[in-house]
């Protein structure tokens, strides 16, 4: 009889030990500061094939992003697009990551004249591996990584405000930039 009452108090202990482990290596996916960026291999919207050792020399804004031609999302490209000159004098490249296909981020970047790579990520793994994709979801989650020249993780972005995120890219570009 005992053992009856105490299996309902084991088992939610468990599930809160298993939820809680799960919460913790969420965030353990996330690529930490100073931490090697992951390496990825995506085609862009050209087909071309982008590696993060093709943007090695150079300061890389790799931005998750859930979907092309969604209005947030929209604004968050065409803000990188409108400070692409700034970014390139402070020897940075940008680059898009999202789970759709190369066809739709090639209709995406043409409509808005994107002049930088938008990744298909359509197997998610990529975007997994920056934990930015939530368990279970078929979007990105909208992060950001600003890599270094030498490929290493200089700032992680969770909290996105898409009208001002190139804004704020550019600002800590300055500060990272005179380390």
């Amino acid at each position: 009889m005992q053992m009856q009452r105490l299996l309902p108090i084991l088992g939610s202990t468990f599930l809160a030990a298993a939820l809680l482990l799960g919460v913790t290596c969420a965030r353990a996916a996330l690529p930490a500061v100073g931490a090697p960026a992951p390496e990825f291999s995506l085609a862009d919207q050209s087909g071309k094939t982008r590696t993060l050792t093709g943007f090695r020399g150079k300061w890389l804004v790799l931005y998750f992003y859930p979907k092309d031609d969604t209005p947030g999302c929209t604004e968050e490209a065409c803000n990188f697009r409108d400070d692409i000159f700034a970014l390139g004098q402070m020897g940075a490249q940008v680059a898009g990551v999202s789970l759709d296909d190369s066809a739709s981020h090639a209709q995406f970047a043409k409509k808005y004249s994107l002049p930088f790579p938008l990744l298909a990520d359509p197997s998610g793994a990529v975007t997994r591996s920056y934990g930015a994709l939530p368990e279970g979801s078929r979007h990105a989650r909208r992060y950001t990584f600003l890599i270094d020249p030498a490929g290493k993780v200089a700032k992680v972005y969770t909290s996105v405000d898409t009208s001002r995120h190139s804004v704020e890219v550019i600002e800590d570009l300055k500060r990272l930039s005179k380390r």
